[in-house]
């Protein structure tokens, strides 16, 4: 087989596995991170798709060759269709460290609980590796501190709650109002990864409360900063709705 040829197979190959990942995760026929896996594989096609397809237009330049021009051309186009989004999405990320469990207190994390007895987490270590985690957050991210709060703990837990109820991609799957703790799994749209958060509420040693959190995906080293930005944009949520001086609505 020519480059030509291999570019466009290659080509072929990659959309196939792009698509059967995808679809397969999102309606549930595989686990989600083996479909990420097989969507994963199919980049890396596109990528052999895209060098093939250069080399082949370079060979078939001659007349005698312009018979396999046509396969080096498609396999080239798939190929920049298919990767430059993953590219995309890979620049809009930044440059984030490859860790998957973000904390607000490094000293004293929320620890999980009910999140242990869900059956997709048995076997799993839940709890929180200052070690592996603490450095790279710091080092990789803005400062993520506790948020301060001048409510009593216990009126700020249910309005915590409210809000965490409110949030269309989670579901609140417990709630211990003597921990002030809330638990949930906050799933994605496309391959439906799963990652647990907890939020608790401690009281402050000036008054009110700090609303502390935690979110750690279940599959992979990394999170291309979804964790992050998950505590970020609930905490403004929670700003948002104490400045707006209205109760949030469920």
């Amino acid at each position: 087989m020519t480059l030509a040829g291999l570019a466009f197979f290659d080509a072929l190959l990659a959309i196939t596995l792009v698509l059967v990942g995808i679809v397969a995760a999102h309606f549930y026929i595989v686990v989600p991170f083996l479909g990420f896996q097989i969507f994963l594989l199919g980049f890396l096609l596109s990528l052999l798709a895209i060098i093939f397809g250069i080399i082949g237009l370079i060979l078939t330049r001659r007349p005698e060759r312009r018979g396999a021009r046509n396969r080096a051309i498609i396999g080239l186009l798939i190929g920049i269709i298919i990767a430059t989004p993953v590219f995309i999405m890979i620049r809009m990320r930044g440059n984030v460290p490859a860790i998957n469990d973000i904390t607000t207190d490094f000293d004293n994390p929320p620890e999980f609980v009910f999140a242990l007895t869900i059956p997709a987490n048995h076997g799993r270590d839940m709890k929180y590796d200052r070690a592996k985690y603490e450095a790279k957050q710091k080092a990789g991210y803005p400062i993520l501190a506790p948020l301060k709060e001048s409510d009593p703990p216990q009126a700020m837990y249910v309005k915590l709650k409210d809000l965490a109820a409110g949030n269309p991609n989670w579901v609140v799957t417990a709630s211990d109002p003597n921990a002030m703790t809330i638990e949930g799994v906050s799933t994605s749209k496309l391959f439906h990864f799963n990652d647990d958060f907890i939020i608790q509420v401690r009281a402050a040693n000036d008054g009110g409360s700090l609303v502390e959190m935690r979110s750690k995906s279940r599959d992979g080293i990394g999170d291309f900063g979804i964790n992050y930005k998950r505590i970020h944009n609930f905490f403004d949520r929670v700003a948002l709705a104490r400045d707006s001086g209205e109760e949030p609505i469920p």
